[in-house]
């Protein structure tokens, strides 16, 4: 028996129970993990509350991110031993491979033994951010040297690992952010620019930022910031969205894309995390930017296994400064 985190209707943070279940011996290709530490995401506080892409039979357990040391291998698995340090890449279904656990069983191509330097936490915080900002920004919209990026939501995970990524490759990161609060701590974390949204002209202020118009924007937000977006954007640009926070309605600004031709993109994990060969490309790009101390994971704080509730009201309080992170 292993104590798991499961929910059996949807609703606030306070529907998640840790129970004890029966954890099934691995089987053909798949990796057995003792769990030491779990990244959450916004999206397992979508699933709770029944607004994510995936719509679970209930009761269910959730979760995308987990690091630990292998327990068991199942048959047909090769180059994983158990004590290894591994860490799991977000898998498609959360329903049916959930993270939030002491033992959780994963197919063996999503999991990665990260560099013991690391640690669990660090290792944790790792995958879903990283891989979402490189498959935004490196595979799809191919930012190059030089070139300005907007990134919304800036002070979360992904908004913190695309500036890191950004930086890395020799880009120029514009974090837009709600407020000034955090202004300071994006500018340590690499930002070159920051534009609060709710205090700021956010067109006027990326206009004098980028005057010749910003090709590439990564958006979780949606909402009414897209018109602003659009309008400082360069011909040719491509908005990548792949949050939708904004509880508002998203205007589609017309005139901007048609003037501009724009590329407004959807963007999901999946499109790297189900393609092997992106994927293999993503994983070299993330571990050598680990390794040389280029990407560095950012924790905003950290809760212990049976405090899963208060983790999850904090994930959603916005009050957070990159990843939340829960020690088993």
């Amino acid at each position: 028996m292993a104590r798991v985190v499961r929910f059996h209707a949807h609703g606030r943070a306070e529907v998640l129970r840790i129970e004890d279940v029966e954890v099934p011996p691995p089987g053909l290709g798949e990796v057995r993990i003792c769990v030491k530490a779990l990244g959450l995401n916004r999206a397992e506080a979508s699933m709770r509350r029944g607004a994510y892409i995936e719509t679970p039979s209930l009761p269910s357990g959730l979760g995308l991110e987990a690091a630990g040391s292998v327990e068991a291998v199942g048959d047909g698995v090769d180059g994983f031993a158990p004590g290894d340090a591994v860490s799991v890449i977000p898998p498609r279904s959360m329903e049916r491979w959930p993270a939030y656990g002491e033992l959780v069983t994963f197919p063996a191509e999503l999991v990665v033994k990260h560099p013991p330097s690391l640690g669990f936490e660090a290792a944790a915080a790792t995958w879903m951010q990283y891989l979402t900002a490189y498959g935004a920004l490196v595979d799809v919209a191919r930012l190059g040297r030089g070139e300005p990026v907007v990134i919304t939501a800036a002070s979360s995970s992904v908004g913190l690992a695309a500036i890191q990524i950004a930086n890395s490759i020799g880009a120029m990161p514009i974090a837009v952010t709600r407020t000034a609060a955090k202004k300071e701590a994006l500018l340590d974390a690499g930002a070159a620019h920051v534009v609060a949204s709710r205090e700021e002209d956010i067109e006027a202020r990326l206009k004098a930022i980028a005057p010749q118009g910003v090709r590439v924007v990564l958006d979780a937000v949606g909402g009414p910031i897209f018109t602003p977006l659009a309008a400082a954007m360069a011909r040719g640009g491509i908005l990548i969205e792949y949050g939708g926070l904004s509880p508002e309605p998203t205007p589609f600004p017309l005139f901007e894309v048609l003037a501009k031709t724009l590329t407004l993109r959807g963007y999901l994990v999946h499109e790297i995390t189900g393609d092997p060969e992106r994927l293999e490309a993503a994983k070299r790009f993330i571990l050598d930017g680990l390794a040389s101390g280029a990407l560095k994971p950012v924790i905003a704080k950290t809760f212990p296994f049976d405090k899963i509730v208060e983790a999850h009201r904090f994930l959603e309080s916005d009050e957070q400064f990159g990843k939340v992170v829960v020690t088993v």
